[in-house]
């Protein structure tokens, strides 16, 4: 469990993300920093390509200015000189609040950044998420992170090649399945098509040029070989991956059937319906997962921490809930929990962070949201990441029921009334 306090220099009270600080990047103190260095390191190809967004990217830009938006209440004379990260999410314990959320192809960041994310999962405790597009298999994820590992499910056409992966996960040892429902079909990512992102690449000269340009991504990356999606092939049953096909096959009928099939732990993600997320927890979804895919999908979708109180109160108090989509600090992992989510994920964070500095910057990115997590809660007054709740809001645009919140927190979480210390 991670703790922090004043006396961290101390051998006893160093935590695990204390100890790691001289395998991380030096150059890396936010998110912001390791969007830069990648953005310099990365072919503009592969660069956009993590960081692009649907349409104009107006989604994905309001994802972040509505965290802005959230303003938290700073509290004082509280005791909080040690403050605790640790959180039990389905039944599982994590050191910190948040984990790695799934994401394709993330080879393309880093040679061997899977297997990067994986030890990291395994050294900081936290969560990371195998995507079917990824350039590792649903095995060897598993044999790198463990227990920590979960599995995210794309369906296409073939319902049955997609029911197989999931038999593989579960011999593979899997407990935790995302079954993922917001990509009936890939949206037009303005980057992508002028950059003339596709897989396989197709070499052109422009591509060819932003190769050149950027040799120590491509020498490393000719070196360990091209990455390429080897779950989302067995699923197609083609050996050219296309990357526009229907992945429209996670229907109502298809949650029934994997909800019966699938004995452990079953989270749908890609939800911003109060509607849908009611049917969901009907069919006996473990968890819901809100996010509107980073803004990937919909450029006219509703920013998700927006969408994020109206779904817990439509779910009620007790109901898991997960978060994506904007975080971009430990503020924000805080705010999230305020506006009712039970965990967060990150995604583009940690692969700017591989792009920046490969293992390094990982490390580096998960100690920086923790210490913002627990400086945050510092300020605020609060000693115990369970105790975050919807009191701390002081100023929350657009219109939110606050109340819904209030209810999660005193059914779920400890009080939050601040005591005078004598």
């Amino acid at each position: 469990m991670i703790i922090y306090s004043q006396l961290e220099h101390k051998d006893e009270q160093l935590s695990p993300i204390k100890k790691n600080m001289n395998s991380e990047s030096k150059k890396i103190f936010s998110t912001q920093d390791a969007l830069k260095i990648a953005k310099q390191r990365l072919p503009r190809v592969i660069f956009d390509f993590i960081e692009g967004a649907a349409g104009r990217e107006v989604s994905a830009l309001q994802n972040l200015t509505r965290f802005d938006e959230i303003i938290l209440q700073p509290r004082v004379m509280q005791d909080v000189e040690t403050r605790s990260l640790h959180t039990t999410f389905l039944g599982q314990n994590y050191d910190l609040p948040f984990g790695i959320a799934p994401m394709g192809m993330c080879n393309l960041a880093w040679p061997g950044a899977d297997q990067t994310l994986a030890r990291a999962a395994q050294e900081f405790n936290l969560p990371v998420c195998l995507s079917s597009a990824a350039s590792s298999s649903i095995e060897d994820m598993r044999s790198w992170a463990g227990e920590n590992s979960w599995f995210q499910l794309y369906v296409g056409s073939s319902i049955e090649a997609s029911l197989d992966l999931v038999d593989r996960a579960r011999n593979a040892g899997y407990e935790t399945l995302v079954l993922t429902v917001d990509v009936p079909q890939v949206s037009r990512r303005l980057r992508d098509l002028r950059n003339g992102f596709q897989m396989p690449f197709s070499m052109t000269p422009k591509l060819f040029m932003d190769f050149a340009t950027h040799p120590h991504w491509s020498l490393a990356t000719l070196w360990q070989g091209v990455p390429e999606p080897i779950n989302f092939k067995s699923i197609s049953g083609h050996k050219k991956f296309d990357r526009n096909a229907s992945r429209a096959g996670a229907d109502w009928e298809f949650l029934d059937r994997l909800r019966t099939k699938w004995k452990g732990h079953l989270i749908v993600k890609g939800v911003t319906s109060a509607e849908d997320a009611v049917l969901i927890q009907q069919a006996g979804a473990d968890a819901i997962y809100v996010s509107n895919h980073g803004g990937r999908q919909l450029d006219s979708a509703p920013a998700a921490i927006d969408v994020l109180p109206r779904i817990r109160q439509a779910v009620g108090a007790d109901y898991p809930l997960i978060f994506d989509s904007g975080v971009r600090n430990g503020e924000d992992v805080v705010k999230a929990l305020a506006m009712g989510a039970d965990f967060v994920m990150l995604g583009r964070p940690f692969m700017f962070a591989l792009g920046a500095e490969g293992a390094r910057g990982v490390n580096a990115l998960i100690r920086i949201l923790g210490e913002d997590a627990s400086l945050t809660l510092a300020q605020t007054g609060l000693a115990d990441i369970g105790d975050v709740s919807a009191h701390m809001l002081d100023k929350c645009p657009p219109e939110l029921i606050l109340e819904s919140l209030t209810s999660k927190q005193n059914a779920t979480k400890k009080t939050n009334g601040m005591k005078r210390n004598h």
